[in-house]
């Protein structure tokens, strides 16, 4: 694997060039990325991008109350609730008492990959790239995704439970509480730095407010079906289709 060092990072503000369609539904901002193997990270949001749910919008259907917790979830997407942590833990205290096992049923009959994600997963790792997902979704997903596309890493927040009920709190880890936009950003390039990657040498694949800091820390930020103060400041923008479309705007 090489990498391009003098790849720049995608900025915080949205690009200055002007938006173009190189093909339909899939937006180029900017020069065109280098060829995939010059890249040796992918980072990748799970919830809405890697799969097509907000795993806890359908847990709180369990609970009869996925139409209050979906509404913040969109507002923190949107970025109009800007603290995270405080976002999350509101959606969390209306989960208490959620019985644990509706975190199988959403698994098994409402978790499904968005399309083109395994194709696009596969494309970055026969280019030599590792992936990662990094969350501000749950272990009890974030693991069987990891195991389902072969990622090399992930981390998410951890859901306490007692009595076979949700708390609605978080388990403490050694790298903090919760995984915002903050925690995202340090694990890409946390991981870049491990592995001896330039910044300049990681992609980061997002849909959400709390994606912004990753993908602007990335040599090349990618929004997937995103909010629109997202798709302003991707790289590149796959509005149309699959994950895997954002291969043609590598060469691919």
């Amino acid at each position: 694997m090489t990498t391009n060092p003098t790849i720049p990072a995608d900025p915080a503000a949205p690009v200055a060039a002007l938006p173009r369609e190189i093909a339909p539904g899939v937006v180029l901002r900017g020069a065109a990325p280098p060829p995939l193997a010059q890249f040796g990270l992918a980072a990748f949001d799970m919830d809405s991008t890697l799969i097509a749910i907000e795993c806890i919008d359908e847990i709180a259907a369990a609970a009869g109350r996925k139409a209050e917790v979906a509404a913040i979830t969109e507002a923190a997407m949107r970025g109009e609730i800007t603290d995270y942590a405080e976002s999350l833990a509101r959606r969390l205290a209306l989960l208490r008492g959620v019985p644990a096992a509706a975190l199988e049923e959403v698994y098994a009959h409402r978790l499904v990959l968005n399309p083109g994600v395994e194709h696009f997963v596969a494309a970055c790792r026969e280019a030599g790239l590792k992936t990662v997902l990094v969350s501000g979704g749950f272990t009890f997903f974030s693991d069987r995704v990891k195991a389902r596309l072969k990622l090399d890493f992930a981390r998410a927040n951890v859901l306490e439970i007692a009595d076979g009920r949700l708390t609605g709190r978080l388990l403490p880890r050694p790298w903090g509480t919760v995984v915002d936009g903050t925690e995202k950003r340090r694990v890409l390039l946390e991981l870049a730095d491990l592995l001896g990657l330039p910044a300049a040498a990681t992609l980061a694949v997002g849909d959400g407010a709390n994606d912004l800091p990753m993908m602007a820390a990335a040599g090349c930020s990618i929004a997937f079906h995103a909010k629109p103060a997202v798709r302003e400041r991707a790289r590149i923008s796959v509005e149309q289709g699959g994950l895997d479309r954002a291969l043609l705007a590598f060469g691919a």
